[in-house]
């Protein structure tokens, strides 16, 4: 697994061993990023369900300007800080409950330009996820998000504040992406 694009291009990044963490591939997270606006204008980003931060440390090297990465395993927390050592690069890592951290910046009234949304494919964490974003505020007016899923349990849900604008297959993986439906006009 390497970064693909940007500053911190072609190094290699060490994985989560056994089989509990499913790293997006090289191959998404290229197609994710080449999706997104090539003038990279996301500052803030939040990579929850973070595994090894793959995808949040591409886009610090794409240009964001902080990252926050949020898993509840402990062996995926120590891969992202050495992930992040590999790359020289200083971020907010934080061992929580993806949803009990959404909740916390909620309260703290904390909004990030672009939410990365990988968890198990087996769960519907990313529907819950997807929830709490469109009830607490944590998506600046402006921002993305996007969420993974399994091809064989697409996302399937009608938020009031959220609107899908593109989603993507490749293989086994769906690629969701998703703004503010006020910000659409923008």
């Amino acid at each position: 697994m390497r970064i693909v694009g940007g500053r911190f291009k072609g190094r290699s990044l060490a994985a989560v061993k056994g089989l509990h963490t499913r790293p997006t591939s090289d191959k998404v997270r290229e197609a994710v990023f080449n999706i997104l606006p090539r003038d990279f204008p996301f500052r803030t980003v939040l990579d929850l369900f973070a595994g090894t931060g793959a995808m949040g440390i591409e886009a610090l090297s794409r240009g964001a300007q902080e990252a926050t990465f949020v898993d509840s395993d402990a062996a995926a927390i120590a891969v992202i800080k050495k992930n992040l050592e590999l790359c020289n690069e200083k971020a907010r890592v934080i061992k929580k409950d993806a949803l009990a951290a959404l909740k916390e910046f909620s309260r703290k009234n904390e909004s990030f330009d672009l939410i990365i949304i990988d968890p198990p494919y087996s769960s519907e964490l990313a529907i819950e996820a997807l929830k709490a974003i469109d009830q607490g505020g944590t998506l600046s007016p402006g921002g993305i998000i996007v969420a993974e899923a399994a091809k064989r349990a697409p996302l399937e849900v009608e938020l009031p504040g959220l609107v899908a604008i593109d989603e993507r297959r490749y293989g086994d993986t769906i690629v969701y992406f998703l703004r503010h439906r006020e910000g659409l006009d923008a």
